[in-house]
């Protein structure tokens, strides 16, 4: 697990006139940090609220507006790097409210495949389940134990009967992974699809930023 002090960047460059905050989901730390890198994205501060946050989406746009207002002060803008992430809207109208903008989508599934394909095909995937890399990473502790398949195997087939194949949104091109995503799908009893998507949107989204 990525610990609250590797999801933290804001103290590595003073923060001031003209640089900005991604205040973001843990679960896309390793992402924006790669994409920073790639870019040269010196004036841009990360810090990050907990990934389990997922669990209880209706926490998110609390946790966001405590830390919009011990933030704001010190930043020029702050940008969430959030989609909807099961809020139903709430995020949202939370970021208008404050003030701020936040990346476009309904989760991170649809941004890192780009939310105009994944929106193409989402009738047609009604029966997929997504995995991203973070969340192939942390299958266990975001999916399995948080589902309870750990102790109860007997309830993956009646969670995940109507389903009928995982998607691995790729991020990069990693093997193990790869090996670990199409595991997961064994667990499940699933079929399995790796689809390499890159930073889809994020990319985009942080630019603007």
């Amino acid at each position: 697990m990525i610990s609250d002090a590797d999801l933290s960047e804001s103290g590595l460059a003073p923060a001031g006139a003209g640089r900005v905050l991604l205040l973001a989901c843990g679960a896309l730390a390793h992402e924006i940090l790669a994409l920073k890198r790639a870019n040269g994205w010196d004036h841009l501060d990360l810090t990050c609220l907990p990934a389990n946050l997922h669990l209880y989406p209706e926490k998110i746009p609390a946790a966001v507006a405590e830390a919009v207002a011990r933030y704001r002060a010190e930043y020029a803008r702050i940008f969430v790097v959030y989609a909807d992430c099961g809020t139903g809207g709430q995020l949202l109208e939370k970021c208008k409210e404050l003030g701020v903008e936040m990346v476009e989508g309904p989760h991170c599934y649809s941004f890192f495949e780009g939310n105009e394909a994944f929106a193409a095909h989402a009738e047609s995937e009604i029966t997929a389940f997504y995995l991203t890399d973070f969340l192939t990473r942390q299958f266990d502790a975001f999916v399995w134990k948080a589902m309870g398949f750990d102790r109860y195997p007997e309830l993956v087939p009646v969670m995940f009967g109507n389903y009928e194949k995982l998607v691995y949104l790729a991020q990069t091109d990693d093997p193990a992974l790869d090996a670990k995503a199409e595991e997961a799908a064994r667990r499940l009893g699933l079929g399995y699809e790796r689809r390499f998507t890159g930073y889809g949107d994020l990319a985009a989204a942080l630019a603007g930023a």
